[in-house]
């Protein structure tokens, strides 16, 4: 009787154990080192107009605020304010712009919001994701940011270096992506197309300890 029951107990576990495994590999996608191609692009960006457009403002507002400053440096005269006697001057009355702490301020304040104009407008334009690109073997992805002037920046990282901070199906507008050892993140437009869902799922839109 126990010969029985051992033997029933033991084919029971093998026949769980097989199904077990049969559901497991029906579910979860499993990434092969043998990719149909060379690279298989998971998304594209099709904003790039609008960031043509991005980087001709932050142009126009650096020389705006590079001329303005010179302006300020070059223009402004020294001429210091005349009190008359029994006349109370306004706060403003009183500042005399040609004073080189003001002239100087002024030529500085202007010239540094031109240049944080253009640098916040290129990196973001430098973190902005056109093409999202798996590479052979799964193991690594390289990312096509856009840059100034109409020039690619390709940058390819292994797999386990990125971490995506949201879902797919949670992300609205922007899916941001972080890379071990890079400032910011790089910028996902949702407006773009997935080519492979199921496989950027599976591979750069994990969230990962880096």
């Amino acid at each position: 009787m126990s010969n029985l029951v051992n033997f029933a107990l033991r084919h029971g576990a093998n026949f769980l154990k097989r199904h077990t495994l049969q559901s497991l590999r029906c579910t979860v996608p499993v990434i092969t080192h043998k990719l149909p191609a060379i690279v298989a692009p998971i998304r594209t960006n099709s904003t790039k107009a609008a960031f043509d457009m991005l980087n001709f403002f932050g142009i126009c507002q650096f020389v705006f605020w590079t001329y303005l400053s010179h302006f300020a440096f070059t223009t402004l005269k020294d001429a210091p304010v005349v009190e008359k006697p029994g006349e109370e001057l306004k706060w403003y009355q009183r500042i005399n712009l040609g004073d080189n702490k003001y002239k100087n301020g002024i030529t500085f304040c202007c010239f540094m919001i031109g240049y944080g104009i253009l640098f916040a407008v290129w990196m973001f334009t430098l973190r902005s994701v056109r093409f999202l690109i798996l590479r052979k073997g799964g193991k690594s992805v390289s990312f096509v940011t856009y840059g100034p002037f109409n020039r690619n920046r390709i940058m390819t990282v292994p797999l386990n270096c990125i971490s995506a901070e949201e879902s797919r199906e949670m992300a609205r507008v922007q899916l941001p992506i972080k890379v071990r050892d890079k400032a910011l993140y790089y910028v996902l437009d949702m407006r773009g197309e997935f080519r492979n869902p199921q496989l950027f799922d599976y591979t750069a839109g994990l969230k990962r300890r880096i």
